[in-house]
Parts: structure tokens; C-alpha cells; sequence
């Protein structure tokens, strides 16, 4: 076989030359307007997804390339030799989804995942669940069995009949399998609505049968699908917001449950928080949503929460949801709104927005929405009486409360850890260094799964939506460190640091090679109590003991990650003073550096940060259902 083929009848060079043209032109769009490019190509069907792509923005590709997408790695090749498009390589697929997910999370910059057959998309699969539950737009290439049906392929799902993998991916979302070359346009238009939609994007998962990546087609260029503006909506219907202005007026203890969703609108929430006199409680994964100091912020409130945010949640009478999908965790499993008995919910999401019952729905982009609900504020007249006053006051005590209580924690003196062996660090006095270290040289905050993450949410200070992101949505382990990688990809890098335990950072710790191989310049901060403490800590809550979440193997983390040349590794000793010192050190090199802090875990209760709610699991499941039955939402 000729090597230099990229498919039956187009040759590498044509490739090449083609997309010299294009970067000569200054991009595919300027290629086609200056007719730089003939209109109509003939190109393998792998060259065509790629034109597709670049037609949407899309240049970038996150890969870990085997038999079943040779063709697609071919033209990518081509591609980044005329400085059109770039490929990362990877050595794990769930780690580059993670790392697609967080370039167009932080970023917004929409990738490419890139897999071979089988076990690599079933790894990037499993991995897009973090976009997927956290609304994140990433394109997923997987290669597919062939279409032909000439015998099982190697690593195909071991299943007779066809689209066995579209199945498997349709469960999770939206998908295509490319069996007939010449719907890659259509594919393409589901694609972007899919990725780049305005209020919920998602993963979009296309499957290239192995034998039609080579397959050729004619190709009109300027019929590819482009990014499209959509304008934010709301509802025309001024009747609706005149409702809602009559709900707020009826009620003066009001809290906003401020979701994911209302990252983009952090404004908006502000002015009409103030504008209705409401306590506003976070999700973990809105915090910033509103300025920390604020004195309407009541921080999160949920099952695990805090003082003041649950205070918020189970003494309001109106609640008003913003971008919220009420995830159990959230709203204490149904129940963390037990005196409310009306809800105005604004979701641009259907389902989301008759979540709850006695609902006014409100559906729309939060922003848009905020803005018509205001002006019908201003039509009515409406001010927050001496009980909204009141109400506020009653919050704000409570949050001086626990802005103490965290203080208290922070500044918690180290305790004696019996699987160390020694006095160390408690995982809020470690965290709140770190946190205050992030801040003092603008780094963002990547938090993984478990304890970690969950002592996190409830002690970052944050200003803004961007300063934290933490996968509350799957709560993904390894989530953190892999998506450190999107600071080596994305055009414009923040310097990044991951606050992660030891159980998420085995999960993916090829991020010590990825980062050295595509120049990251980041941190890993590896709060280490060798068990996966969140869990520890809800078996003893709930039956008081703890069973399989521990182990007796001590790592030596700094001289593990040290074996990788470029990684500068470094002991975050057992005081402050010596994490302290540790960051410095670990911020000034060039590259990837780790700090690896031993933290403390026992019974001790300066030791976490506590629990304020409730949850629907376990032996709490009885009570939890009983009250939930009493919930009139």
C-alpha cells in the first residue's frame, strides 16, 4: 500500500496543498470568500469532517490515535504541517476529556476529542460525563466497527448488528455515526446546535466507521454549517413577570438558588438580589456568582453547605431558582426548602424549570429574564419592606457566623495524624493557605473530587464565576489535574493550580507526563490523608464506623512525580509557614510543579468542615423520604 495515500485517490501532497492554501488565505472562510479554493472539493471523508471543523472554529485536537482512526490522524498531520490546525497527543482518553472539557469550560475555546475504536472511546466516553453534567460543548471523534459488515472488528462492541456504540453514546447524548460519507454536512449542523447551543451545550458524539474515513466525496464548501448568534430570549407575555412582582411583594423572606446556569448572567443576580432584598445561596459550582464579601452572598447551601446558606434555604418562604438543576446534593435531596410554598424559576431548560411544584416558570436565557422581571419591578413599584430588612439582618448573622466558624478552621493549629505519624496540616488550614496563595498571584482554582472538593467550595473567597472551577456535576475524580491541560492548549493561559487528594490524583497522573511533553506551567497540590476521606467520613456519620476507604501504603509523592524530568516536586511540609514557603518555590519554575501535603484525618472536629443538610442516602434515607413527603414543592 502506498504509504503516502490518505485514501483511494487523494494523495498526502493533494492534502497539503490544499490546506497551504487555506492557511495562505488566513483561514478556510477567507479561503472560500477570495476563491482561494476551488468551491466544490473531492476529499476522503476524514478531510471533510476536518474542513467541517475549521469552518466552525474549530482547530484544535486533543488525540490518542490507533487503527480505528488512522485516516483522521493522516489529515491532521497535513493540517498542522501548513499551520492550519493543532493535535495534542495524550497517553489517556479519560484525561483528554477532561482537558477538552475544561478548554471550553475555561476558556470557551471548543475542541476535538480524537479516539481509536473500543476501549479508547469507551474511556473518552466515560470521561465526557464531566462535560455532559456541567453543560460544556466538546465534539467527540471516536473511531467505529466498519460498515460493511464483513466480521466482528478488533474492539468493537462484541454485539451482532449495527450501532451498537451509537446506542451506547446516544445514551448520554446526542449522536451520529458517519455510515454514509456524504452526511457529514448534516452531521456537522447537529454538531455545532449540540456544542455551541446558547443556554445547555453538550458533548456531541460522532462515530467514524473505520472504512468510510477513507472514503471520498465531493464537498461544497460553502454549504459546511458556520457558528450562528443566537439572541438571548425571554418570555413576551408581560403577564408572567407581573405574577412573579406579585410573589415577591407577598413574601419578604426570599432566597435566589443561584446554579450553574447563572455563571453567565453574575450581574444580573446581583441587581436583583438588591433589587428584591433576597439572600442569595450558591451551588459549589457557582460560587462567585456574587462577590464573597457581598452581604446578600449566604455562601452554598445543600447537603453539605454551610451555616448561613442553609440558614437561607430553610427559613425562606419564596424561592427563586436561577440556572439550577437541583442536583440532590443542592437542595438536601428535595427537602431543603421546607417553610417555601411558591417558586419562580428561571431555566432555559424545560425540565429544569418545573423542577419543583407551585412553579411560575420563567424560561429563557437568566440574563434576558433578570432584565424583564426588573422592569416589571420598576412598573410596579416595588421596594423591599422593613421584613425583607429584617430578613436580611437575620442572614446576615448567621453568615458572620460562619465566616467565624471558617476563620476558626483555617487557622486550626495542626493535630497529630496517626497513619503519619506525626503532627500535620488540617485539610481547611491546608486548603485555606493554598486558596490565599491562588489569590495573592491570580491563579484559578481547579478542585477534584471528594474531600478535598468539598472543604473547597465551602472556604473559597471567590469574586467572580472564573476563579473556581470545580466538577460538581459528576464529581469526577482526576477531573482537576487533567483539566490542567487545557492551560498548554488554550490561546490564552491563565496560570492554573489543582487542589486535589491522592485518590484523584492516581486516577490520572499521566498529567506528569503530558504536561513536560505540551509545556503546561501549572501547579498540583496533593493534600495526601491516604483514604477517600469524603466517603470515610459519611460511613461514620451514618453507621460509625468505616470500611474499604483506606490503606496502609505510604507514597513518597515528591519523588514519584520527580522521576518525570521537567516536574519540580516539593514537600508542603506540616505548618503553614512551610506550605507557604513550598507554593513559593513550586510557582517559580517554569513548568508543571507538585507540592505534596500530608493533611490530617481522625474524629477531631477542627479537622473538616462539617455538614449542614441533608441527603438521601444510606440509614438517613427513612427520614429524609418522610420529610420529603411533607414538601408541598
Amino acid at each position: 500500500m502506498d504509504a503516502t495515500n490518505a485514501g483511494a485517490g487523494t494523495s498526502s501532497a493533494e492534502i497539503l496543498a490544499r490546506a497551504k492554501m487555506i492557511a495562505a488565505a488566513g483561514g478556510l472562510n477567507a479561503a472560500i470568500e477570495t476563491g482561494a479554493i476551488p468551491p466544490i472539493v473531492r476529499v476522503t471523508l476524514a478531510e471533510a469532517l476536518v474542513l467541517g471543523l475549521l469552518r466552525q472554529g474549530v482547530r484544535k485536537y486533543l488525540a490518542v490515535f490507533g487503527h480505528g482512526n488512522t485516516a483522521v490522524g493522516e489529515v491532521l498531520r497535513l493540517y498542522q504541517a501548513a499551520g492550519v490546525t493543532r493535535t495534542f497527543n495524550f497517553r489517556n482518553e479519560v484525561a483528554m476529556a477532561h482537558a477538552a472539557t475544561a478548554l471550553a469550560w475555561h476558556y470557551g475555546e471548543i475542541p476535538a476529542v480524537v479516539t481509536s475504536i473500543g476501549p479508547g472511546a469507551l474511556q473518552a466516553f466515560a470521561g465526557s460525563l464531566a462535560a455532559a453534567s456541567n453543560g460544556v460543548g466538546v465534539w467527540h471523534l471516536y473511531g467505529d466497527e466498519t460498515t460493511f459488515g464483513e466480521g466482528y472488528n478488533m474492539q468493537q462492541v462484541p454485539h451482532r448488528g449495527q450501532g451498537a456504540f451509537a446506542a451506547l453514546t446516544g445514551a448520554l447524548g446526542r449522536t451520529f455515526q458517519l455510515h454514509t460519507p456524504e452526511a457529514v454536512r448534516e452531521a456537522l449542523r447537529q454538531g455545532i446546535a449540540t456544542v455551541s447551543h446558547p443556554t445547555r451545550p453538550q458533548p456531541f458524539y460522532l462515530l467514524l466507521p473505520i472504512n468510510t474515513q477513507p472514503k471520498l466525496l465531493d464537498l461544497s464548501l460553502a454549504s459546511l454549517p458556520e457558528p450562528v448568534a443566537a439572541e438571548p430570549v425571554a418570555p413576551v407575555a408581560d403577564s408572567l413577570f407581573d405574577a412573579a412582582v406579585r410573589l415577591i411583594s407577598a413574601n419578604a423572606r426570599i432566597v435566589i438558588k443561584a446554579g450553574g446556569g447563572a455563571r453567565r448572567a453574575a450581574a444580573a443576580v446581583c441587581r436583583l438580589a438588591e433589587r428584591i432584598g433576597a439572600a442569595v445561596v450558591l451551588s459549589p459550582g457557582s460560587t462567585g456568582v456574587m462577590p464573597d464579601a457581598h452581604p446578600q452572598n449566604m455562601h452554598v447551601g445543600g447537603s453539605k453547605g454551610s451555616i448561613s446558606g442553609n440558614f437561607a434555604m430553610s427559613e425562606a418562604e419564596l424561592l427563586v431558582v436561577i440556572g439550577s438543576r437541583a442536583v440532590c446534593q443542592s437542595d438536601c435531596s428535595g427537602i431543603g426548602y421546607p417553610k417555601v410554598r411558591a417558586v419562580i424559576n428561571v431555566n432555559a431548560d424545560y425540565d429544569d424549570v418545573l423542577h419543583y411544584n407551585r412553579s411560575l416558570a420563567l424560561i429563557g436565557d437568566a440574563a434576558a429574564v433578570i432584565g424583564r422581571l426588573e422592569a416589571a419591578l420598576d412598573r410596579a413599584q416595588h421596594r423591599p419592606g422593613a421584613e425583607s430588612a429584617a430578613w436580611l439582618a437575620a442572614c446576615a448573622a448567621r453568615k458572620a457566623e460562619w465566616k467565624h466558624f471558617c476563620a476558626s478552621r483555617r487557622a486550626s493549629a495542626p493535630l497529630y495524624d496517626a497513619a503519619w505519624e506525626m503532627d500535620v496540616l488540617t485539610q481547611p488550614a491546608a486548603i485555606g493557605v493554598v486558596a490565599d496563595f491562588a489569590r495573592s498571584v491570580g491563579a484559578i482554582k481547579y478542585f477534584d473530587a471528594g474531600d478535598v472538593q468539598a472543604n473547597g467550595f465551602q472556604l473559597v473567597e471567590d469574586d467572580a464565576p472564573g476563579d473556581t472551577f470545580t466538577e460538581s456535576g459528576a464529581s469526577y475524580m482526576g477531573f482537576a489535574v487533567s483539566g490542567l491541560m487545557a492551560s498548554a492548549i488554550a490561546d490564552q493561559p491563565a496560570y492554573p493550580i489543582a487542589f486535589t487528594g491522592d485518590g484523584s490524583f492516581m486516577m490520572n497522573p499521566q498529567i506528569l507526563i503530558d504536561a513536560v511533553e505540551h509545556g503546561l506551567r501549572a501547579m498540583i497540590v496533593l493534600f495526601d490523608n491516604r483514604r477517600m476521606a469524603a466517603i470515610t467520613n459519611l460511613q461514620r456519620a451514618q453507621y460509625g464506623a468505616e470500611f474499604m476507604t483506606s490503606d496502609c501504603v505510604q507514597v513518597d509523592y515528591v519523588r514519584l512525580a520527580s522521576a518525570v524530568r521537567g516536574v519540580h516536586a516539593v514537600f508542603g511540609g506540616a505548618t503553614a509557614a512551610e506550605l507557604k514557603a513550598a507554593l513559593a518555590d513550586a510557582y517559580a519554575h517554569p513548568g508543571l510543579s507538585l507540592v505534596h501535603v500530608p493533611v490530617y484525618d481522625g474524629d477531631a472536629a477542627t479537622g473538616g468542615m462539617g455538614t449542614y443538610g441533608a441527603w438521601n442516602v444510606g440509614n438517613w434515607v427513612a427520614d429524609v423520604e418522610a420529610r420529603y413527603l411533607r414538601q408541598i414543592i
